[in-house]
């Protein structure tokens, strides 16, 4: 296995489960010491078991994305634990209610996804980039094919979406010239618990989300993973403020 992350310092939030998880141990297997955040202590403890079992180093702190000073201590013990930030990876992201049309969308929901969703990736961001600079390091936020594209249902995640590929342009170009690059990952549908929750407890919802993908299949965590690694390695040195597309070619048609 490559160590092109050998020594790296990575911070992942919402690294307990999904995409987050299989990030965490595929930059582990290639070097890096990983710090996981997240809100579930047991399932946090299951992603450093897993990549520690595999002869990693991992370490779980507890925090909530949406509180700025948990946000700050957590950075703070990344940095005071392994002497630097090298790689952000901003995860950490809920769906709000599915299926519900705007009128009837609840003002409680909505301000629950856009606090998660783009608040607390804006918390993220402004505590982790003052590290990154000193290691011009790189960071990835969490987007999705509905940044990209519009929609029936779900108002609050299409808009928190579109407000991550924003701000994730807007810091690129800010802060280019001081040798951090920040660009995002926008997927389709991945196999994990949150789509499980929001799709596949209906079959006919089920089948019309695949045939939505032109691959015909939904994507894997490790496919996420593997454009996350990409965007924060060396293969990727002259690319900041893009969004990859991991998606089976759902925003093509």
């Amino acid at each position: 296995m490559s160590d092109e992350f050998n020594g790296k310092v990575v911070l992942i939030t919402g690294g307990t489960s999904g995409i987050g998880r299989e990030t965490a141990a595929a930059f582990a297997a290639r070097g890096a010491r990983v710090v996981v955040a997240g809100r579930r202590e047991d399932e946090g403890a299951t992603t450093v078991k897993l990549i520690r079992d595999n002869g990693g180093e991992a370490h779980f702190v507890r925090a909530d994305v949406a509180q700025s000073a948990q946000i700050a201590a957590l950075v703070e013990e990344v940095v005071a634990r392994y002497g630097a930030l090298d790689i952000a990876f901003n995860n950490a992201g809920v769906e709000g209610t599915p299926f519900v049309p705007l009128e009837k969308y609840s003002e409680q929901a909505w301000h629950d996804v856009i606090e998660i969703n783009l608040t607390g990736l804006f918390l993220c961001m402004k505590h982790q980039l003052p590290h990154l600079v000193k290691s011009k390091g790189a960071m990835v936020n969490m987007a999705s094919v509905a940044g990209l594209t519009g929609g029936r249902l779900g108002a609050a995640y299409y808009a928190s979406k579109h407000g991550v590929v924003g701000i994730t342009k807007a810091a690129a170009v800010e802060y280019a010239d001081k040798g951090v690059r920040i660009n995002a990952v926008a997927p389709g549908v991945i196999l994990t618990e949150m789509a499980e929750r929001a799709f596949f407890r209906d079959p006919a919802v089920t089948a019309r989300i695949k045939s939505m993908h032109p691959m015909g299949r939904l994507g894997e965590p490790k496919e996420v993973a593997k454009a996350v690694l990409w965007l924060s390695s060396a293969d990727s040195s002259f690319t900041t403020g893009h969004v990859l597309s991991v998606d089976g070619g759902f925003v093509v048609p």
